[in-house]
């Protein structure tokens, strides 16, 4: 029983009460925590406050400069772009001169087929009756499972008309009788190129855009019923049947072609005072 005694009178440690008597006499001098939290919140928020004040100081002070920076670098931009398209434009010029030049050399140096070297070279611009032809991509891609003319050349079958088929459009022209041919208005030589670069066609390096049309001279009905009558004339049928490209082709009374922008001479040379 005493030892119950003991620990009912005794419930609280004497060194626990002892600490509890210290922190009760020095509780007037210190800060209540809620207080010290108060404040450490207040002075946290001031500090974030003067960081966010520098910050839109600094660059306050520093966008006159970039604003500066900038405007150079678009005057920069805006100069090198004059420039660039001033010496496209002396380009051109100068090439327009050489192909001129060079049309003068082949009529002077054509003898008495002069006309006739001309005319095939592309040296001239000509006029006369002919046909028209509109080439254009389907109106919405299609997939043929059936096969078609194109399925070995490594074409996807879709509605869009590839170099390849303008190659053999040309061609089945020359073939029919035609004596000079335009696409889109770029004049063909015996040294064009007709090639594909991605989807677009290039013709000599230049890219066309569709409907593609091709103007030739010619005599307009002969030439028309010739060409459809060919084995390149029934490979565009196909195409419309099979693929959805559309094509129409007519007789004209009179077409007009311009010259070749360029023509090199590459192994040609002028005869000589004692050749004949």
């Amino acid at each position: 029983m005493s030892l119950l005694t003991n620990v009912m009178d005794h419930s609280l440690d004497d060194g626990y009460a002892e600490a509890a008597a210290r922190r009760g006499s020095d509780g007037g001098r210190g800060l209540p925590t809620a207080l010290r939290a108060k404040l450490g919140l207040a002075a946290a928020l001031l500090l974030a406050a003067a960081v966010v004040t520098i910050g839109a100081a600094q660059a306050q002070i520093s966008a006159p400069t970039l604003a500066k920076e900038r405007q150079q670098l678009i005057d920069r931009i805006q100069k090198e772009s004059s420039d660039a398209d001033a010496l496209q434009k002396n380009v051109d010029t100068l090439r327009d001169a050489v192909g001129t030049k060079q049309r003068d050399v082949l009529e002077k140096h054509g003898g008495d087929k002069a006309d006739l070297v001309a005319l095939l070279a592309g040296a001239t611009a000509v006029r006369g009756p002919g046909v028209k032809l509109v080439v254009d991509d389907a109106k919405q891609t299609k997939q043929s499972g059936g096969g078609g003319p194109r399925e070995s050349s490594g074409f996807s079958d879709t509605g869009r008309v590839r170099d390849r088929d303008m190659q053999r459009i040309v061609n089945g022209l020359w073939q029919s009788g035609a004596e000079a041919i335009a696409v889109n208005g770029q004049r063909l030589t015996a040294l064009s190129a007709i090639r594909a670069a991605g989807d677009a066609i290039l013709v000599d390096n230049k890219p066309l855009v569709p409907p593609y049309t091709v103007l030739a001279v010619g005599d307009g009905q002969r030439l028309s019923s010739a060409f459809q009558s060919s084995a390149d004339g029934q490979y565009l049928r196909v195409l419309q049947q099979n693929y959805g490209v559309r094509s129409n082709i007519s007789a004209q009374g009179e077409v007009r072609l311009p010259a070749a922008p360029s023509l090199i001479v590459r192994t040609a040379k002028p005869q000589g005072k004692g050749t004949s």
